[in-house]
């Protein structure tokens, strides 16, 4: 895992969120997500600089497209934002499985 990845999964595991079990690197059809939430069906990925290229944001859109379409939300945050905004991160998270939880 990469040193974003690392902070970001110490404040997901354990249910430390709303008492929702998330999962790191799971696998969802041809693709491996960086954290899933089954219970809220909610995905969230940390975007390091590769994602800014044409060929890999064209990737992205169409694994997004995919995982839309099993009902799944992605949340995408830039790599650099777990360690600069970590509250406004974790309060995004918060509210969307908050939403899923209750909707």
């Amino acid at each position: 895992m990469t040193d974003s990845e690392l902070m970001l999964w110490s404040k997901l595991r354990g249910k430390q969120i709303l008492g929702v079990q998330f999962y790191r690197q799971k696998p969802l059809g041809d693709y491996i997500v960086d954290f899933y939430a089954p219970k809220v069906k909610l995905v969230v990925e940390l975007d390091g600089s590769q994602h800014r290229e044409p060929e890999n944001a064209e990737k992205d859109n169409q694994r997004e497209m995919f995982l839309k379409g099993l009902g799944i939300k992605v949340l995408r945050f830039n790599s650099r934002s777990i360690f600069t905004e970590t509250e406004g991160v974790l309060k995004k998270i918060y509210q969307t499985v908050k939403e899923r939880l209750n909707p």
